[in-house]
């Protein structure tokens, strides 16, 4: 899918850091959804990350402004305060955390992406140790209480049924925004 868009495709490897690499001033600063907990640093990020970006490959979460899957935001020098951050729960490390800094305030696919982050990870949770995955889009997005409060709706489902809820209506973001399908 990578080049698929007109802000420049996934495919110039001078604009992106190493794959494996953590650079942290690359990275947004661990938000809100992560305080108190224990954020991944090094090492123990870049081996979540990889799992993530292989969950994203085979489940299509992908940003479709920029044309690549959606964990190459990490590596995007042009965007060094967008992309995922990771903690284990302090009382529980069998639980992580994610949360997704936009590129920008207004992004319309955040709800989409942290959904379908939401979605790889739990739907397909034989590929890591977590028991579940908790999603949350940064506060700097002007619609994060929306999405995060779907994203606490599925995560609460997930934990009753084992199962990731099936994709449905329930699924647009529950705004009056400019970003949601007419």
């Amino acid at each position: 899918m990578s080049g698929l868009s007109p802000f420049g495709g996934g495919n110039d490897d001078a604009t992106f850091d190493e794959e494996g690499e953590f650079v942290p001033e690359h990275l947004p600063e661990p938000g809100g959804f992560l305080d108190g907990h224990n954020v991944l640093l090094a090492d123990e990020h870049v081996a979540v990350h990889e799992i993530a970006h292989e969950l994203f490959e085979e489940r299509g979460v992908y940003d479709m402004t920029f044309g690549y899957n959606l964990a190459r935001l990490n590596f995007d020098t042009r965007h060094p305060e967008a992309g995922f951050r990771y903690a284990e729960e302090a009382d529980d490390p069998a639980v992580l955390r994610a949360e997704f800094t936009p590129t920008t305030a207004f992004c319309p696919q955040t709800h989409t992406l942290t959904v379908g982050a939401f979605r790889a990870w739990n739907g397909v949770d034989d590929r890591h140790d977590y028991e579940i995955v908790r999603i949350r889009a940064a506060p700097m997005h002007q619609e994060s209480d929306a999405v995060n409060e779907q994203l606490r709706s599925l995560e609460e489902e997930y934990r009753e049924t084992g199962t990731v809820p099936e994709e449905d209506d329930d699924d647009a973001p529950a705004t009056d925004s400019p970003d949601v399908q007419f």
